[in-house]
């Protein structure tokens, strides 16, 4: 009975999909209701929160001076698959680019895990580009138009392209207790995820017993401490090499030489060639010496000899046109016959002493070690870590068109994922299947799903079965992913409801015949009863529309 209710379903269902699936509509935005001290969408009031740069920086080398010329817009993305989904994009080539936002109030971690989460995508590809975003010190906030590279930050979190090749940066600053300077640290061995043209999500999770963890697309990707992970280490050696200690002028560190009492042998010929005429060698038989190697090109337009208006002044030597010898390919070989070479068993070459341990060797010399004067030991650098009053994008790159959306900034791990499952775990499938070529290759899997045009009750019955099977684990993924089918099942449903409805009103509501009789009666006539037929119903997509 249920593969006979699936088989009609999928049946009612044929008309709608097919109808939908030239032109399916997208699914439509809607902005989260998730709250976090910082969450961005790029909604119509971005220009409220967000400040583009209009400082200048200086080259470390040089002195060259810079403007932060390079646009920023937040549009729609070049291939868009969410209904008024849009994101902040990166607009110029080869320019400087800087925006930043402040935080209502400052965030403090130091008891809190902090959570960095956005995505990031390179709508043309990759060709020398950051998309990494600094977590900016409090105090930066009345600074927006003079953000910059100079400004103080905390965490520096992003993908990178780096030409060749792609890291996934994590940063921090970290002041000395000491002396009261700051350093960067830089995580050792960093992620390197493949990156292309799609959607990508990046995590952040920094924990305050010094743990962190890295995750690319919803996955963890790298995990840690700190402590352990860093370059330079959180915290300097105790002790320290002495610049003052110098190496004695004395100090022999060769530890072996040569032997001073070995002596040439007197059979040690240097002069000896290493290769030498093979005299047992003997000529191929069916050798031809008068052929020559080359012939003059049969094929060529030109005579074999030299065209009078040639100047070997100005033209160089002429040389007739050729091709190899036919007649050579069938023989051992042509022209004269030369005796070949063969190694030479007397050859020694140079003759060097042998090496012994020096007798004046006193190991490998260091410098003696001393106290670190800069000494200290922080065993919480998350703690340590100054508080961030907002965040910025602050890169130059080789490639337009990056585009930054659905930044989270807060400290529930459990927020940021239900945001991508708002956002990116929607958003993706479809690039995905959009970015798949529209037609497939003999050689393909013989399980994907077939073309409408190809086997129609076979594709419908495919896409049935998928949204069916997606719907009984997360009804609202199935109609979020996958909208059309949705809308196709549901109306099918009803119809369905319509018609077992309308043929129970008929068997139910059938009567005898009425016999007239040929008198006039006063009477009003009776109508024979109707059964009713059933409503129509209206299914409505289960796809938020944005007010």
């Amino acid at each position: 009975m249920r593969r006979v209710a699936l088989s009609v379903l999928v049946f009612a269902a044929t008309g709608a999909l097919a109808s939908t699936e030239s032109d399916a509509p997208k699914p439509a935005f809607t902005p989260t209701s998730i709250k976090a001290p910082f969450v961005e969408q790029f909604t119509e009031d971005w220009t409220e929160r967000w400040t583009p740069s209009e400082a200048t920086k200086k080259t470390p080398v040089g002195g060259e001076t810079f403007s932060y010329v390079g646009k920023w817009e937040v549009e729609d993305p070049l291939i868009s698959v969410i209904e008024g989904d849009k994101g902040l994009v990166a607009k110029s080539k080869a320019a400087h680019h800087a925006i930043s936002a402040p935080f209502d109030e400052p965030i403090s971690f130091s008891n809190k895990p902090l959570v960095i989460q956005y995505e990031v995508k390179y709508q043309k590809g990759g060709n020398c580009g950051g998309g990494y975003v600094k977590l900016l010190e409090d105090g930066f906030q009345t600074s927006g138009k003079e953000f910059s590279d100079t400004t103080p930050w905390v965490i520096m979190f992003g993908p990178d392209l780096t030409c060749p090749g792609t890291k996934v940066h994590f940063i921090f600053r970290h002041k000395s207790p000491k002396t009261g300077e700051y350093e960067e640290k830089h995580l050792k061995l960093p992620p390197k995820p493949s990156i292309e043209k799609l959607t990508n999500l990046y995590t952040l999770i920094v924990n305050p017993d010094n743990t962190y963890e890295v995750l690319f697309n919803g996955s963890s990707d790298k995990k840690g401490n700190l402590l352990e992970d860093f370059e330079p280490p959180v915290n300097p050696p105790k002790e320290i090499d002495d610049p003052e200690d110098k190496k004695p002028a004395d100090w022999v560190d060769e530890q072996k030489i040569s032997d001073p009492d070995a002596k040439k042998p007197d059979d040690w010929d240097e002069d000896a060639p290493y290769e030498i005429l093979d005299e047992d060698a003997v000529k191929p038989e069916g050798w031809l010496d008068d052929e020559p190697q080359a012939i003059p090109d049969p094929g060529s337009d030109t005579d074999a000899t030299k065209p009078e208006e040639w100047d070997d002044d100005e033209d160089g030597d002429w040389i007739a046109p050729t091709v190899p010898n036919p007649k050579c390919t069938e023989a051992p070989g042509c022209g004269e016959w030369k005796r070949p070479h063969k190694a030479n068993p007397d050859y020694k070459g140079k003759w060097y002493a042998p090496m012994i341990d020096n007798p004046a060797y006193k190991g490998e010399w260091a410098p003696r070690k001393i106290p670190n004067p800069n000494f200290f030991e922080d065993l919480t650098p998350v703690k340590s870590l100054s508080k961030i009053g907002g965040v910025g994008i602050e890169l130059w790159t080789m490639t337009e068109d990056i585009l930054f959306d659905n930044l989270y900034i807060g400290h529930s791990v459990e927020d940021a994922k239900a945001l991508a499952k708002e956002t990116f775990d929607i958003k993706k499938p479809l690039e995905v299947a959009a970015d798949k070529p529209a037609t497939s290759d003999d050689d393909d899997d013989e399980d994907s799903i077939s073309s409408f045009k190809e086997d129609p009750i076979g594709f419908i019955r495919e896409k049935a079965i998928t949204f069916i099977e997606a719907a009984k684990e997360d009804p609202i993924t199935a109609f979020k992913t996958q909208p059309e089918t949705g809308a196709a099942m549901g109306a099918a449903f009803f119809t369905i409801l319509g018609m077992i409805g309308a043929l129970f009103g008929l068997i139910g509501g059938s009567s005898p015949a009425v016999v007239q009789s040929t008198k006039k009666v006063e009477t009003s006539e009776k109508k024979a009863p109707v059964a009713p037929a059933g409503e129509e119903k209206t299914e409505e997509t289960p796809v938020k529309k944005r007010k």
